[in-house]
């Protein structure tokens, strides 16, 4: 994997996610048979109670934050600092640089990040925009690679970073990709924030933005996360048509009108996308 410039963000261990919502660190409900290994489980939830906001934390408050015990959350960190991946000064604990190791496992093992990069700068340096690729996990978009020209939102988005993908450019050309079934049933389980006066909260007219995306093949919105902030994306598709992840072009709504998005940003943005869907193609890779 080539080295990422100094201008793109390829790889961190940062989760975020507007609003902070919490992580308990808690196994799911529903568990796969005898193949689950909770004490595995419990040392990945122990690594994702730290963050943005939790860079450094006690033992108390792993504990608290993962719904361990004191007992079970000193084991996992203590094997953890065996390991490289956590330090402590005897009271804090926190991440090393090493754990920087589990995601770039991810990204080196997927070249479609390798044939996005360039694409992406160019793209940013022609339209002075920021441009973001991000693939759907469950209802959160989660960003794989970003290209900074000035911050547009006031939560400090880097890779890894999660969004809701209901209120997102990116997040409604991912879920067009879903089946009909998988939509409703997300839906009717997405997060009830109400993040601006603009955030669409009727199931059925989401459902409908979203099959409107599926039918036109790329999604426009404007200002439903966030004040002031208007984004347009498309999808990257692999060999076989199938949507892999998606691009964005993020701006000011006060410097980016609706229109201009789609007439001079849009024809811009999809000439990147299918540019990076026939990449991957070339390289015949079929999936992520």
């Amino acid at each position: 994997m080539n080295p990422p410039s100094a201008k793109s963000t390829v790889v961190t261990t940062s989760v975020e996610t507007l609003g902070g919502r919490a992580d308990t660190g808690q196994a799911p409900a529903q568990k796969p048979g005898d193949g689950y290994v909770q004490s595995f489980a419990r040392g990945l939830a122990v690594i994702r109670s730290f963050s943005a906001q939790a860079p450094e934390q006690t033992l108390s408050a792993v504990a608290a934050a993962t719904g361990l015990t004191r007992a079970g959350a000193r084991r996992i960190l203590l094997t953890l600092q065996t390991l490289g991946y956590v330090k402590s000064d005897g009271k804090y604990y926190q991440l090393t640089p090493r754990i920087m190791e589990l995601g770039f496992a991810y990204l080196s093992s997927t070249p479609l990040w390798n044939l996005a990069e360039p694409v992406m700068e160019r793209l940013s340096d022609e339209i002075r925009e920021s441009c973001s690729a991000a693939v759907l996990d469950g209802d959160e978009i989660v960003y794989v690679l970003r290209v900074h020209t000035h911050k547009i939102m006031s939560t400090n988005l880097s890779v890894g970073s999660r969004l809701p993908a209901c209120w997102t450019s990116m997040g409604r050309v991912l879920l067009a990709s879903e089946s009909d079934e998988s939509l409703r049933a997300l839906l009717a389980a997405r997060d009830r924030r109400q993040f601006t006066a603009l955030t669409e909260q009727n199931d059925e007219k989401l459902l409908q933005r979203i099959l409107e995306v599926r039918a036109q093949g790329w999604a426009l919105v404007d200002q439903e996360l966030e004040e002031g902030l208007i984004s347009i994306a498309a999808p990257v598709k692999n060999g076989a048509g199938r949507t892999v992840a998606a691009l964005n072009i993020s701006g000011q709504a006060n410097r980016n009108s609706v229109q201009m998005m789609r007439e001079q940003l849009l024809p811009q943005l999809l000439a990147a996308t299918q540019h990076i869907s026939q990449l991957l193609r070339a390289s015949g890779r079929m999936q992520l």
